[in-house]
């Protein structure tokens, strides 16, 4: 009964995962409102548990049971990390277009502190 049940869990948890990933998939990039604060958590959950789950079981028997359903998982996160990196990447360029037009701003025509430090006269 605990073998059926603890098989149940696991797969219980690997498709709330799942589902979390595709929904992380579906929304970067398109929702202005996407929390990636709280997408995080629940994917840091699902890897606790996952964990807990796990740490009785022999490693042959997790390859045997979950080998399609974590091959779906890897095909998933894969996607997820190019979305992730191409979105951050995408932060990067804003912050630095932000950063420049500041401090383009800032530079009024008038010399700085900072350019004065290593001149000779």
């Amino acid at each position: 009964m605990e073998v059926v049940s603890s098989e149940y869990r696991v797969k219980t948890v690997l498709s709330r995962l799942e589902r979390i990933i595709d929904n992380e998939n579906e929304r970067i990039g398109k929702d202005p409102e996407f929390d990636f604060k709280v997408s995080n958590a629940h994917k840091s959950r699902c890897l606790y548990e996952l964990t807990m789950l796990f740490r009785d079981t022999d490693p042959r028997e997790f390859a045997v049971n979950y080998v399609e359903q974590l091959h779906v998982l890897k095909e998933k996160l894969a996607l997820n990390a190019r979305r992730v990196e191409a979105h951050l990447a995408a932060v990067r360029a804003v912050a630095d277009i932000l950063k420049n037009a500041v401090r383009d701003a800032d530079g009024d025509g008038t010399y700085s502190q900072e350019q004065f430090q290593f001149s000779e006269f």
